[in-house]
């Protein structure tokens, strides 16, 4: 059943993932009385990447990630157990156009706000994170698409004194996600 892929001596077969709906990620926030937080790939590919961000989105009080239809990472048993179980109780959500949804998302009062090496604001500078927002990652190798990019109220950076030039999108959102939740709190 594996296909000689580590098993760690159990195999389970489930059925395929199924995704939550965009505006379900918000609502669900809302019920709850809390402002969103949602996490947007913008052209992640790799599902340990994937992964990753659903156990920090998990870890950090959000409410939900959000992953684009095409030429992106999906819910893959890689991404599972990435996630270390966070998956079972941290809603995916699948966009058509993620240009859309995250125009829909603005259109309903949330900020967004996307990681770019070039952003005009620090991300610990930035109050949005406070408040009802989607975060958005770019790709492993490209950054935020252009229209993505448009599409953004504020893009911030992430300072690194330490002289590297960029983090892989899994840390970079954990990252940010901290610094949300500790404005938060």
């Amino acid at each position: 059943m594996t296909n000689g892929l580590n098993h760690q001596g159990m195999v389970l077969q489930v059925p395929p993932y199924e995704y939550a709906h965009a505006e379900d990620l918000a609502n669900a926030a809302y019920d709850k009385g809390e402002d969103p937080l949602i996490v947007a790939l913008d052209g992640v590919t790799d599902p340990r990447n994937l992964g990753a961000i659903v156990r920090s989105v998990s870890a950090f009080g959000g409410h939900g990630v959000l992953v684009p239809e095409r030429r992106a990472a999906g819910m893959t048993a890689g991404a599972w157990k990435t996630s270390a179980g966070t998956a079972a109780r941290t809603p995916v959500a699948r966009a058509t156009n993620l240009t859309r949804a995250l125009e829909a998302y603005k259109k309903a009062g949330l900020a967004i706000v996307g990681l770019a090496a070039d952003g005009e604001h620090e991300v610990g500078e930035l109050a949005a994170l406070a408040g009802p927002v989607v975060v958005v990652v770019g790709s492993e190798g490209k950054g935020l698409s252009r229209l993505v990019g448009e599409t953004c109220d504020f893009r911030v950076r992430i300072p690194m004194p330490g002289g590297a030039e960029s983090l892989n999108a899994g840390v970079a959102a954990g990252v940010v996600l901290y610094e949300a939740s500790r404005k938060r709190s």
